[in-house]
């Protein structure tokens, strides 16, 4: 394994919730720290969340106080817990690492629409 699988998109009502999952191969972002980043249709890829070794985050003012990005124990998962969920969050998420040791996978689609 030498990617990082992101999973855990769909399509989902405006208000609602998603929790996104991205799967390392070894206990990387315990290492390296972790983000998510998404990219909206015509647009370029933007940070969303970021989570550093320490485990102190950062999250981008457009989803504050909506998403939040954890790990687990393992530090071999993170995680985007995602709710009120909004239509301009229509994107394609992706996972890496803070120094993007990873190339960028196929990431998964999130569909916020009524």
């Amino acid at each position: 394994q030498v990617q990082l699988v992101e999973s855990g998109g769909g399509l989902v009502q405006p208000g609602g919730s998603l929790r996104l999952s991205c799967a390392a191969p070894e206990n990387i972002f315990a290492r390296n720290g972790g983000g998510w980043y998404r990219q909206g249709p015509g647009k370029e890829r933007e940070m969303i969340a970021t989570m550093a070794t320490t485990g102190i985050t950062n999250v981008a003012r457009s989803v504050k106080g909506r998403f939040t990005i954890a790990r687990d124990s393992a530090e071999k998962t993170l995680y985007l817990q995602m709710n009120s969920l909004k239509p301009e969050d229509t994107a394609v998420y992706y996972c890496n690492t803070l120094d993007f040791r990873f190339p960028w996978g196929q990431g998964t689609q999130v569909t916020v629409s009524s």
